[in-house]
């Protein structure tokens, strides 16, 4: 009876009194914020796992664009950078494939590079391979999509050279010491040699054209056969730079080496 007076009086003081009435509500209406507040804060600490997975999705979705956007990059400038190239009209029998370096050794005994085009876009054993300053190598390995490249900083291959407007044959070799330089053998001892004259490739090859550059002469002595000298070599490609290179095509290939077979 007592708490049924007490709710009465309340109800008929707060109905008939305005000042009274005044209090009431601010104090119901301040309560009911503070509840109101609270259940937010709960209801919002259950929803942060949602939230914060959803995050992460977006967060993951935003980061398969960006690399989607740089891969779209990377090949508009592999595309520009092919259609820099120009072949002479004596050369047509040769193709250019874009690759990216993917793994390059240049400190070791035997130097490798890696690319990232193998044998589903028509990459071969034996095909030469070129950066934007010269030669860079010769593929010895294919796989489904990579292949791995001999580097000329590599002393179990090498390369037939001369000197840029002679004749004069010599077989460039890499001694295994310093990445930046090479050594030109077997050259003629009558050949008019200068420093600072180009080395190209001699075109005795399949795997490149004739008159790719591949270094300058920086001194020369002779051999022990006084009758042949030996040249020093700076290399042009920039083995700690490499990033994209060119992958040779010739489609004569196949025809030459079925020629060189029935020699032996």
């Amino acid at each position: 009876m007592f708490i049924i007076y007490v709710v009465l009086s309340c109800v008929l003081l707060f109905n008939n009194n305005p000042y009274q009435q005044h209090v009431y509500m601010t104090s119901a209406g301040k309560f009911a914020s503070s509840l109101y507040e609270w259940r937010n804060g709960v209801t919002s600490y259950f929803h942060l796992r949602d939230i914060n997975e959803d995050l992460h999705h977006r967060n993951a979705q935003l980061e398969l664009d960006v690399i989607g956007l740089r891969e779209q990059v990377r090949q508009l400038q592999l595309l520009q950078y092919a259609d820099t190239m120009t072949i002479e009209p004596e050369l047509k029998q040769y193709s250019f494939k874009i690759a990216h370096v993917i793994n390059n050794s240049f400190t070791r005994p035997r130097n490798y590079v890696t690319i990232d085009k193998g044998a589903v876009d028509g990459i071969e054993i034996d095909m030469g391979v070129l950066d934007q300053n010269g030669v860079v190598g010769i593929v010895c390995v294919v796989s489904e999509n990579n292949a791995r490249i001999m580097s000329i900083l590599n002393p179990d291959w090498k390369l037939s050279c001369k000197i840029k407007g002679s004749d004069n044959i010599g077989s460039l070799a890499w001694d295994g010491k310093d990445y930046e330089i090479a050594t030109l053998e077997e050259l003629p001892r009558h050949a008019i040699i200068n420093v600072g004259d180009t080395i190209v490739t001699s075109g005795n090859s399949s795997a490149f054209p004739e008159g790719i550059p591949v270094g300058t002469i920086i001194s020369h002595h002779s051999e022990n056969d006084d009758n042949f000298r030996a040249l020093k070599i700076k290399l042009l490609c920039d083995f700690t730079k490499l990033g994209t290179v060119r992958v040779v095509g010739n489609s004569m290939r196949d025809e030459i080496k079925k020629l060189e077979k029935s020699d032996r």
